[in-house]
């Protein structure tokens, strides 16, 4: 591996990332791309080996890595070598009338240097999505993975391979404290992806510095289900989107609420899709990919499921699948199916809680599906919404014009109708969330710029006048602007007549160096 990448020292690396952004940044957008396209040509050179490490690291089956974080990610920097280009490119915007024969611009300038700290649940996806875009926007990056998922090395060798310059992008390992000593060394712009307690400290710290932060957060993802639907379809949906990364993703479906009227008959289709899957203890369970649902990646994260079972046990609620995994034995240090790995959580169907459960109200990041039944589309909808977190959601009808309604009253950053976690995996769509899951976007042309600083331009092409607005003032000019001012903004046919003599008039008049 080049020097370079090797392990960076926490101590100055803001100020080295400047020095590396004026080479990164005097290159045009498309010679930014060549190292890009190199980036996702030696990612698709190192599949098997990407998801070794990332499976090593998280517990994940290998198809989830494949889908979710090695092929979104291939397809996010393919997104950008197709559009970056034009999305970066400068924006011509209407000039007023009052501006006549000037050029007004806006030109998107990189931040500068970019600090990116990534979450456990996604280090490679989460790593590569950010910093690629970044990149893509001119500036220099520092990137700082979780401490719990580092991938140490994966990162630094493919952008070697993709010849990103060390001082371009420099990774710094450690936990919050890192990111906080960065911080402190006052970067252009923070992108963090996390939870929304860590999310609130970086925010706390960077407002003091004036720092802008793009924060990607929690969920509480609901799933709402109409009686017109295809059940089994939307049973392998509702499986998929609450279990996928063993429910350890921001947007994963924490809340399925299904109407009442086939509320029974989902459940039974859901509950034997879910007891249909195969459980990965380790590795070595899943050479061939065909493992569904991994082992979770943290004890902490496995407490925190246990924790919400409980709570749901007590308020009356039924586990249908996963019963037999021992939420006690949990909180007791000892694996909740005995004789199994800890962090092998079985998944579980729990039906018949109440919505001020724990896992009805906070993010359970695990592999659990919460049904609740409702009556009503207007109930629903305040059900839905009554959350302080507002990621993504999905609307299920086979009317579409109700499921259009819906969708457009959830507050949410994303909806997916008649799929699940489909906004995301869009790399054309902005992704982020409301409340309690953050504020700002990634991805797409939105996500895009906000990684630059939009530089407002006017071009005048004429050095020869005097402005009417100039100095100096005098009692014919205030006369004269004031008619301008009063035919513009009047209607009738006469407007842009009496707008064009009044202005003339005044041009005349501006060009008058001296006082009447």
């Amino acid at each position: 591996m080049n020097e370079g990448f090797v392990r960076a020292e926490v101590a100055g690396v803001v100020g080295r990332a400047r020095s590396g952004q004026r080479s990164l940044g005097a290159l045009s957008v498309a010679e930014r791309l060549v190292h890009l396209r190199a980036l996702r040509g030696a990612i698709a050179g190192r599949v098997d080996e990407i998801v070794d490490r990332v499976q090593t690291e998280t517990g994940k089956s290998r198809s989830d890595i494949l889908m979710s974080e090695i092929f979104g990610a291939m397809d996010a920097i393919a997104w950008l070598e197709a559009n970056a280009d034009e999305a970066l490119a400068d924006e011509k915007v209407p000039t007023p009338m009052t501006l006549m024969g000037k050029k007004s611009r806006v030109w998107f300038q990189p931040r500068g240097v970019v600090l990116v700290i990534s979450p456990w649940n996604y280090p490679f996806f989460q790593a590569v999505v950010p910093i690629a875009s970044a990149l893509a926007a001119g500036n220099a990056v520092v990137y700082k993975p979780s401490e719990h998922t580092p991938l140490e090395g994966l990162v630094e060798s493919l952008a070697e391979q993709a010849a990103i310059a060390p001082h371009w992008l420099q990774i710094v390992y450690g936990d919050g404290s890192v990111g906080a000593e960065v911080i402190g060394q006052r970067p252009d712009q923070v992108m963090f992806t996390g939870s929304t307690r860590t999310g609130r400290a970086i925010l706390r710290q960077a407002a003091e510095l004036l720092i802008p932060v793009e924060l990607e957060l929690g969920g509480k993802d609901p799933m709402i289900v109409f009686e017109d639907v295809n059940i089994a379809r939307t049973a392998a949906g509702a499986a998929f989107g609450a279990l996928t990364a063993a429910g350890q993703s921001c947007t994963s479906v924490e809340r399925l609420y299904v109407h009442e009227s086939v509320h029974d008959e989902f459940v039974d289709t859901l509950v034997e899709v879910v007891s249909s899957l195969r459980l990965v203890e380790s590795p070595g369970d899943d050479r061939d990919g065909d493992g569904d649902i991994g082992c979770m990646t943290t004890d902490f994260q496995v407490r925190t499921v246990a924790e919400h079972v409980l709570d749901a046990r007590a308020r009356g609620a039924r586990v249908r699948t996963g019963a037999d995994w021992d939420a006690a034995a949990v909180l007791d240090g000892r694996p909740g199916l005995s004789g199994r790995p800890f962090r092998l959580v079985p998944p579980m169907v729990v039906t018949d809680l109440p919505d001020d459960a724990l896992l009805a109200t906070e993010e359970t990041f695990g592999p659990v599906v919460p049904v609740l039944r409702f009556a009503g589309e207007q109930e629903v909808i305040e059900r839905a919404n009554a959350s302080a977190y507002g990621l993504t959601a999905s609307v299920w009808s086979a009317d579409a014009e109700r499921a259009e309604r819906v969708a457009r009253q959830l507050r949410c950053g994303g909806v997916s109708i008649n799929n699940v976690m489909a906004t995301e995996a869009t790399p054309a769509l902005p992704f982020g969330g409301v409340g309690e899951s953050g504020m700002g976007r990634y991805k797409g042309v939105a996500g895009l710029r906000a990684f630059t600083n939009p530089q407002a331009v006017v071009v005048d092409s004429d050095g020869t006048k005097l402005e009417a607005n100039w100095y100096p003032y005098t009692a014919r000019k205030h006369a004269l602007f004031t008619s301008m001012m009063r035919a513009w903004f009047s209607d009738g046919p006469t407007r842009l007549a009496r707008f064009a003599v009044a202005g003339a008039r005044l041009e005349r008049h501006a060009q008058k160096a001296r006082r009447e």
